[in-house]
């Protein structure tokens, strides 16, 4: 089984994203080991001068997921029209490594509107040099009103789109492992 780290960019505790990553694993449980990562908000403020050396260890923990990670999932929110500021920091964190170099990776917008995060996002991750392609990201706008309260999505055309993103990211890593 390919591990794949998933990192939740929203700082709520009971996150729309969070339901669309939980309904994201069900279609996936046979195929992938899943490590989520909800806890941005506890991370240290980024220092460019501890970025190498003296690296809080919360940051070293981090980046070991990322390099053990078969692929990378992002589920995020879109905050004031940009990623949410705790996603931004660890990304900031890992800029001058190259963890994320190579690594497949899935990118999922949940919110709102969503269009200039998952723009920006995906910006700085061709910057981080990911793989990924537009099969591979999907922007679901309007979150709150296409999963209920139980966490399942009601929304027939959000299904169909997250099920051919899951076909996609499972395609993707697969061909990018080495096994």
């Amino acid at each position: 089984m390919r591990n794949i780290f998933v990192i939740n960019g929203s700082a709520s505790e009971n996150s729309s994203n969070q339901k669309i990553i939980n309904n994201l694993i069900q279609l996936n449980k046979e195929s992938f080991k899943y490590i989520i990562y909800n806890d941005l908000k506890y991370l240290p403020h980024f220092d460019p001068e501890r970025s190498i050396i003296n690296t809080p260890k919360e940051i070293v923990e981090f980046r070991k997921y990322i390099e053990n990670a078969d692929g990378i999932l992002f589920c995020t929110p879109e905050y004031i029209f940009s990623i949410p500021s705790g996603l931004k920091n660890v990304l900031e964190w890992c800029v001058s490594t190259t963890v994320f170099s190579e690594k497949p990776i899935g990118i999922i917008t949940a919110s709102a509107n969503g269009e200039k995060g998952h723009e920006e996002l995906q910006l700085i991750m061709k910057t981080l040099m990911t793989n990924f392609n537009p099969e591979t990201t999907l922007l679901i706008s309007g979150v709150k009103g296409k999963v209920n309260t139980s966490g399942e999505i009601n929304d027939e055309k959000t299904i169909i789109k997250l099920k051919e993103f899951s076909e996609s990211f499972n395609k993707l890593v697969k061909y990018n492992s080495t096994d």
